[in-house]
């Protein structure tokens, strides 16, 4: 490969020196060819017979859009409920139908895996965690999961742990409230949801939230620009070359990725050595500590690889969706002041607690009983999980040649995603209002109504449904309702409208900066 480059340096080099006009015919040649290749399947596919997704375009559009790639997404689906991108091989396939979701997510769930593609693209960070893999992998991961979060030990738990960080962050708050300094929240939800995950997922109490640790935030920037690294590498036709030669994003993150894989292995052994040193109760254990026991009785499958990979996809799931959510729910709260005082009233209210009511006091009133009093609450929240799905696009790949509902014919090995993003800002889903924020859609007569799984897919459908959906919102609830309940919130820059950044999950470009107000 490096002999190759160098002789066609030297050709273009020497060339130029001969014959400048000649160079700049092959130039041009090349040039012509390599757009031939890139637009002919595009003009191709528009000559194809019908009951293929319309073409809307060349997959090199995405990369153009990248930015505002939801925002560009949602204008084609307002056209177009499934759509195709061509490539020089295939194509991809993008739709927003319900009928299709649901297809594709439960009815035909067989069909559309993870696949080779997605799994070479994402392996690097995320290896054979549950959100990589199929079949034998992703059964065992999810059967220990599903068991571990149907435990009311572990709802009673985490329950705990999410009360003791809300009062740390609003102690945090406090502290920038009380020197009239601004903040940025999503910095601060993220630090408050790592604390979280790590506590109730591996039994460590890492504290990011008080900024001492180095290691820590060395750990949750390094996972973060992984993250967006590794969405990266869906648009750019380059980065196998790029990690060959361990250059550019491709060297970013390796670098990131090592910063990862030494924490994540240092709290398995960590954790291995506190097993060993203390009778752990059945009954007490952490998601680690389960999947450990596994790999004691079965150590050639369930060997430490095997367990970061399950630990990092704990942990995108736990800090990630939660934090982004919660982002994007206080930037419109703030944009909707009225709502914030209604949620705060509504929370004030089922907690019965008063002005005079302690931080610490006001944790213990947060039972189960408050929480599920709390409608109005949990529908914002979905209101924004609809308009700011913590995974906007989830991508699957056609094992055989198929037929959707619509009757659009799929195609073997083509890629075929449904994005949640513009499917929250469809009118001919959610009504002529669906770009609004308006938590009362939830509503029947002021009780929380929940929608399909296939109209609203912020936790997926089908046998990959979101296993810890009710571990989220009471997480999100908890966090929220200490939030609203102590102080109003108000963006720094009010005439500033807040943007994304493209990666897996839905984070707020260069955070959510606001200024916060005591209630009290």
């Amino acid at each position: 490969m490096k002999n190759s480059l160098l002789f066609l340096t030297v050709f273009i080099l020497t060339g130029f020196m001969v014959s400048s006009s000649f160079m700049l015919t092959i130039l041009a040649s090349l040039l012509v060819l390599l757009l031939a290749l890139v637009f002919l399947p595009y003009f191709t596919g528009l000559m194809l017979p019908n009951h293929r997704p319309p073409v809307v375009g060349p997959i090199t559009d995405q990369i153009i859009h990248f930015q505002d790639l939801y925002d560009y997404m949602t204008s084609l689906a307002k056209k177009h409920p499934t759509f195709r991108f061509i490539t020089p091989l295939n194509s991809k396939v993008y739709t927003v139908d319900p009928v299709n979701v649901e297809y594709i997510l439960r009815t035909n769930f067989a069909n559309y895996t993870k696949g080779e593609y997605n799994n070479g693209i994402m392996s690097d960070l995320f290896g054979d965690g549950i959100f990589a893999v199929d079949g034998d992998k992703w059964r065992h991961q999810r059967k220990l999961a599903s068991f571990e979060f149907s435990t009311r030990n572990l709802r009673d738990f985490s329950t705990d742990i999410f009360r003791s960080n809300g009062v740390k962050l609003v102690k945090k708050i406090s502290l920038l409230e009380a020197a009239e300094e601004t903040m940025n929240l999503q910095d601060l939800l993220m630090k408050s949801t790592l604390d979280s995950i790590f506590k109730v997922g591996f039994g460590f109490d890492l504290d990011t939230l008080s900024g001492l640790d180095e290691e820590n935030n060395q750990f949750l920037k390094a996972f973060d620009e992984s993250n967006s690294l590794v969405f990266w590498r869906y648009f750019d036709p380059l980065w196998r070359v790029k990690r060959y030669f361990n250059i550019g994003s491709e060297a970013d993150l390796k670098k990131n990725i090592r910063i990862v894989d030494d924490f994540v292995y240092e709290l398995i052994r960590n954790k291995r050595e506190q097993m060993k040193n203390r009778n752990h109760h059945r009954d007490k254990e952490d998601i680690l500590s389960r999947f450990l026991m596994e790999n004691e009785s079965d150590p050639e499958n369930m060997n430490d690889k095997y367990l970061r990979d399950i630990s990092l996809s704990f942990v995108i799931a736990g800090k990630d969706t939660s934090a982004d959510t919660l982002t994007w729910f206080f930037y419109m709260l703030c944009k909707h002041p009225l709502i914030q005082q209604k949620i705060a009233e509504e929370v004030k209210t089922a907690t019965e607690a008063d002005d005079d009511t302690s931080m610490d006091d006001f944790g213990l009133k947060l039972t189960e009983a408050a929480l599920e009093k709390m409608h109005y609450l949990h529908a914002a929240l979905s209101e924004t999980l609809r308009l700011y799905p913590a995974v906007p696009l989830d991508g699957k790949s056609a094992v055989k040649d198929d037929v959707l509902p619509d009757g659009l014919k799929i195609k073997k090995g083509e890629g075929v995603a449904y994005i949640a993003y513009p499917m929250g800002r469809m009118t001919y889903i959610w009504g002529d209002d669906a770009e609004e924020f308006r938590p009362e859609r939830w509503l029947n007569n002021g009780v929380f109504r929940p929608e399909s799984p296939f109209k609203f897919t912020a936790f997926q459908g089908g046998p990959r449904i979101c296993l810890g959906k009710e571990f989220a919102y009471r997480q999100m609830k908890i966090l929220a309702a200490f939030l609203v309940y102590f102080f109003r919130f108000k963006l720094v820059d009010e005439s500033k409208e807040a943007t994304y950044k493209t990666m897996f999950t839905l984070h707020m470009d260069k955070g959510l900066h606001l200024y916060a107000f005591r209630r009290f």
